[in-house]
């Protein structure tokens, strides 16, 4: 792969485009022998699998000791072979059940191909039997899994809350009562709101399990993070050190070439007037993957939308048509999950076999779906998170063979800051996942449903924490859950009513949804929370949904709809807000480490926002057009928060330099620069986060900045960033001192989620407030 990279330096349109380049060696694989059933290692034999690698032995060995694992290994390592081979042992000795979990319904598709697959070798007579068990089956379909009773159940934390535990009682006592291992696939996707909802799930089910006398197992497999103990522990409610883990990956694999690929900055004059301040990291993506299919090597393309992946597909097989490839132009496919289970197969086995020289994809293909492994990968912008960007990596090579991968980056903070810092990216600890379980907004709706589930009583606080005698007073109180005297205690069960269980999603937080509608037919075209309908569904905004663009002409709040018209606007709105954060309650501080005068502090808020108007915006140059005013109503988020006071030194020093004006986009350029930042720590997006910076706030009578969990309740974030706040401090002073715009861009301090658009902002000013709290020394622009 030197030889390619060496090749693309000398392409037409290189023009010094490679950041960094880093080579990770290779390494083959560790291997050692582990005693199976008979039957079991011939089934595997009959699969090319003679010996297992060292780390799927370790976590086959665990699980017999009766550990819960954690196995966090890269992806196409062979993790789904260290719970299948303890999975069948459990079934051919005597029955035992297994459920596996897994967030989306093509990963379960393609296990459930693999694992019947390896039943079907074990012959007649092996107990071994597997079944999915998902949203896309009929009623029929799903009895017929029930009187079947297989003991593989693949299934996914959706139906998990709607269709089992709810029913554990009358169709599921034979599965749960001898339900002896869980495992959870891709533990790592489950965090925030929707991590959070699944480990108060989770929960649910060890309650259901002890009902019946069973005590579950869990192996749960991760990509790598910096917590995989601790989360699985979070998620699954069972304790830290019951877990083994196992992270020292033992497959082959071959040398990776790793470019940090950096678009060259626009020189002309229109071009300097758009929000970018880059050429399309989509445009150089697709040379890249033009030449890469062009010289032979199979590629794939990570990009962030359905409608990107779509369109840079088409527009790739026409550059390679233009370029008398017409050979391969038919060999270029997009692949994304809106496709169906068929044509999301067909393209899978067209890259098994080599018949699909190259793919546009969304993150669809980053889960575990085996598509063997491929010459090259191309990252079309920094995908969020390191922990992704090297899952997606992970689909480059083939056993021990070379293989290339291309991170080319976006305008934004994330993307240009690991350009101008590579080392934070190849050699950074990973982020750390999280969920908060005992989220307070979250607990109330799963102690409902385990209520209906099975009686809840005194002891249920093992599994809901602390605070469940006061949640289980409030809900009797409104009527939710009735309380019960018996024999053995005081009993609480559902009132009845609405199955608690279909009143909630596992996805969303907020229960009031807005429908949008299209004027001309009245079909759907699409459902928005609440409070998402406000940002995105105002009277005059532009809404794009599967590559149609809309206007919307109306929002009725009285019923919950929103009416759209079809339009060809050349224009994209934002939205302006008014916001306020309230400090209910201090929880922790700490000083800063070169600023003792300096507290920072996690607090529980209330976030009070309003949306007062949104701008027209050109499409083309970002330049406001038109502002117009909106009378919508006020929302209010409870919700957790870390923030800080600016010294008085420190103020006058800023003030001094560009005034008042100066001063406020300083506060207001530090706190976009660290929430854009905090994803390098955390598997968030910054959208998941948001902020206020004040230059007067009652609660701290000083200027203050706020950076708080965008979550009702929040799910963890604010708390984890309150231990390394001042880290982050230093990496913003870094981030924003590092670029060479004159009044901030997207690369530095600009967000396309802030509700003031953009003003002020001030560089100089952020750099000396963050040097001085955070002990760096970074030049002030």
């Amino acid at each position: 792969m030197d030889e390619t990279v060496a090749w693309l330096r000398d392409r037409p349109y290189y023009e010094g485009q490679i950041a960094a380049e880093r080579t990770l060696p290779g390494r083959q694989a560790a291997v050692r022998g582990l005693d199976l059933e008979p039957r079991l290692a011939e089934a595997l034999e009959g699969e090319g699998i003679e010996r297992l690698y060292e780390h799927q032995a370790r976590a086959i060995e665990a699980t017999r000791d009766e550990d819960d694992v954690v196995l966090a290994t890269r992806t196409a390592s062979g993790k789904s072979l260290a719970y299948t081979v303890p999975a069948f042992e459990n079934a051919m000795d005597h029955g035992g059940r297994t459920l596996y979990l897994a967030p989306q319904n093509a990963l379960i598709s393609d296990q459930s191909g693999t694992l019947s697959g390896l039943a079907e070798g074990l012959g007649f007579g092996s107990r071994v039997s597997v079944d999915q068990y998902t949203g896309r089956l009929s009623d029929a379909e799903k009895r017929d899994v029930r009187s079947r009773r297989p003991t593989v159940l693949l299934s996914n934390p959706d139906m998990l809350h709607y269709a089992l535990l709810p029913w554990a009682y009358k169709h599921w006592e034979w599965f749960f009562s001898s339900l002896e291992l869980v495992v959870i696939d891709e533990v790592h996707g489950y965090r925030g709101v929707f991590g959070s909802q699944v480990a108060l799930t989770m929960r649910r089910l060890n309650r259901i399990c002890e009902r019946y006398g069973a005590d579950p197992q869990f192996v749960c497999c991760s990509a790598t993070v910096g917590n995989p103990v601790e989360h699985a522990s979070r998620v699954t409610g069972h304790p830290e050190e019951g877990f083994t883990l196992v992270d020292e990956d033992a497959s082959a694999r071959g040398p990776r070439n790793w470019v940090l690929w950096n678009p060259p900055e626009y020189g002309d004059e229109i071009a300097d007037r758009q929000s970018g301040r880059r050429r399309s990291s989509h445009t150089e993506a697709k040379r890249l993957f033009c030449d890469l299919v062009s010289r032979g090597h199979q590629t794939l393309v990570f990009t962030r939308a359905r409608q990107t992946a779509e369109r840079y597909a088409t527009d790739s097989a026409e550059e390679l048509r233009n370029r008398g490839r017409d050979d391969l132009a038919g060999d270029v496919e997009a692949y994304q999950a809106a496709l169906t289970h068929e044509r999301r197969r067909e393209i899978e086995d067209g890259l098994h076999s080599g018949d699909v020289r190259g793919v546009w994809s969304t993150n669809a293909l980053e889960l575990g779906v085996d598509v063997g492994g491929l010459d090259a990968v191309i990252l079309d912008g920094y995908p969020g998170t390191r922990m992704s960007a090297f899952q997606r990596a992970g689909r480059a090579g083939r056993g021990e063979d070379p293989a290339l991968v291309v991170m080319v980056g976006g305008e934004d903070q994330l993307d240009q800051y690991l350009m101008a810092n590579p080392e934070d990216f190849f050699d950074g600890d990973p982020e750390k996942a999280m969920v908060d379980p005992r989220n307070d907004e979250l607990r109330p709706g799963h102690v409902a449903c385990a209520a209906a589930e099975n009686w809840l009583s005194r002891g249920d606080e093992r599994h809901f924490g602390e605070g469940f005698p006061g949640l289980v007073s409030d809900l009797e109180t409104v009527g939710t859950l009735e309380r019960r005297t018996t024999a053995d205690g005081i009993r609480w069960t559902h009132a009845g009513g609405e199955s608690p269980q279909h009143s909630m999603s596992l996805r969303t937080i907020d229960e009031r949804e807005v429908t949008l509608l299209d004027g001309r037919s009245n079909d759907r075209v699409a459902t928005l929370s609440f409070s998402d309908a406000l940002r995105d569904a105002h009277p005059g905004a532009i809404y794009h949904q599967q590559g149609q663009s809309y206007e919307v002409v109306d929002l009725d709040l009285e019923r919950d709809v929103a009416r759209l018209q079809p339009t060809w606007a050349d224009y994209y709105t934002k939205v302006l807000t008014d916001k306020e954060v309230t400090v209910e309650a201090d929880r922790r501080e700490k000083p800063l480490e070169d600023r003792p005068d300096t507290p920072v502090r996690f607090a529980d808020v209330t976030v009070t926002e309003q949306i007062t108007g949104f701008e027209r915006r050109d499409g083309s140059t970002g330049e406001t057009l038109g502002t117009e005013l909106l009378d919508l109503p006020e929302t209010s988020l409870r919700t957790t928060a870390v923030y800080y006071t600016v010294p008085d030194d420190v103020e006058s020093e800023m003030r001094s330099i560009g005034g008042e004006a100066g001063f406020n986009g300083g506060i207001h350029a530090a706190e976009h620069g660290m929430i854009s930042l905090m994803p390098l720590s955390l598997l968030c997006d910054r959208a998941d986060v948001g902020g206020l910076s004040t230059p007067y706030h009652p609660h701290t009578g000083r200027s203050t900045v706020f950076v708080y969990d965008g979550y009702p309740g929040g799910v963890g974030l604010t708390r984890e960033a309150y231990g390394f706040a001042a880290d982050l401090m230093g990496r913003t002073a870094r981030l924003i001192a590092a670029c060479d715009c004159a009044d901030g861009c997207p690369a530095c301090v600009q967000s396309p989620h802030c509700g003031n658009a953009n003003d002020p902002l001030s560089k100089p000013e952020a750099v000396t407030l963050l040097n001085a709290l955070a002990g760096t020394d970074e030049p002030v622009p």
